[in-house]
């Protein structure tokens, strides 16, 4: 409830929709993604830690998941060059402490012998 005018600022049905990129009809982020719980703790080891993958592996992830999740945040590093600056909110920022090279089809080797 929003104190200055006693309604819904957002709506319940909002807040419990299951989450999506409405990229397209009917799509949920569980279609291409790990449980969010999952999910942060590989990418809160990959990016903040620093750790590789057979690191992640030896954490207790399942492999193809911690290989998926990190070839996405590789591939994806172009998008965090197209956009300004943002407020640095954890230990490691991207853009700032964490560039990965994207120029001439750049790959970080990781050993995905799973």
């Amino acid at each position: 409830m929003n104190k200055l005018h006693a309604r819904e600022v957002i709506p319940e049905s909002v807040i419990k929709r299951i989450p999506s990129a409405e990229l397209r009809y009917n799509q949920k982020d569980s279609d291409s993604l790990p449980e969010y719980d999952v999910l942060d703790s590989i990418l809160k080891a990959y990016i903040e830690e620093e750790k590789s993958l057979s690191e992640i592996i030896a954490l207790g992830f399942d492999p193809h998941v911690a290989l998926k999740v990190i070839t996405m945040v590789d591939k994806n590093e172009y998008k965090r060059r197209q956009c300004p600056p943002g407020v640095k909110i954890t230990p490691k920022a991207f853009g700032r402490d964490r560039r990965m090279p994207m120029t001439n089809r750049y790959r970080q080797r990781i050993n995905n012998n799973i």
